[in-house]
């Protein structure tokens, strides 16, 4: 069923998926826009994509230079949910600023997530995923609301897990690289299909 509606969908999208994925393949990156991008992962998680955007392209200056008491000042300002915590996260996650590259060159995919997921304050399986897709990693799934609502509504699932252990995110994950293959495609193809059949767009970021 679900294979059946991504198929009938791709004609449709296909381009500006491949679009967004190049975009996210772009290699040549410093350091510290490396860091601009895991911070906009660690402000996403369980907040509004477009809020947390919008709120990280105006803002940039700050995550850089700004004191934690200045950022979680300013993201309150901002509206963004959990502006302590968010500003604690980004501050910690600065002592591996400089390293980024470094990582992402000398460490295996997969190792590389396990990593990030448990050396940076903030990051679980789902934001490691997503900064690394958003650098051009393509294996990995992104189990945001609206996958998780597609794959509930498509009988993929049965139910959304209230949470997600590092077990269960990759028990999901395996079924749907079983699917990303059947496709003849990668999961973070996949992920953007089943972000748009929930939210009728592609996701931006």
């Amino acid at each position: 069923m679900l294979k059946q509606k991504i198929q009938k969908l791709s004609p449709k999208i296909k381009e500006e998926v491949e679009k967004k994925i190049k975009e996210f393949g772009k290699k040549n990156i410093s350091d510290k826009d490396r860091f601009l991008e895991l911070c906009f992962c660690l402000l996403v998680a369980n907040c509004s994509l477009d809020r947390t955007k919008k709120n990280w392209e105006n803002n940039k200056k700050i995550f850089l230079e700004a004191n934690q008491k200045q950022l979680s000042s300013r993201l309150r300002e901002l509206g963004q949910r959990f502006h302590n915590n968010k500003a604690s996260y980004i501050i910690e996650a600065r002592k591996h600023a400089d390293k980024l590259n470094s990582y992402l060159k000398n460490k295996e995919e997969f190792e590389l997530r396990n990593f990030l997921a448990d050396n940076i304050k903030g990051l679980g399986m789902k934001e490691s995923s997503h900064f690394l897709r958003n650098q051009g990693f393509k294996n990995f799934a992104i189990l945001d609301r609206h996958v998780l609502k597609t794959l509930k509504e498509n009988r993929f699932l049965k139910e959304i897990p209230k949470t997600l252990t590092k077990k269960r995110y990759l028990k999901i994950e395996e079924k749907l690289g079983n699917l990303a293959e059947s496709l003849k495609t990668s999961q973070a193809h996949l992920d953007l299909y089943l972000f748009y059949l929930d939210s009728g767009r592609i996701c931006q970021k």
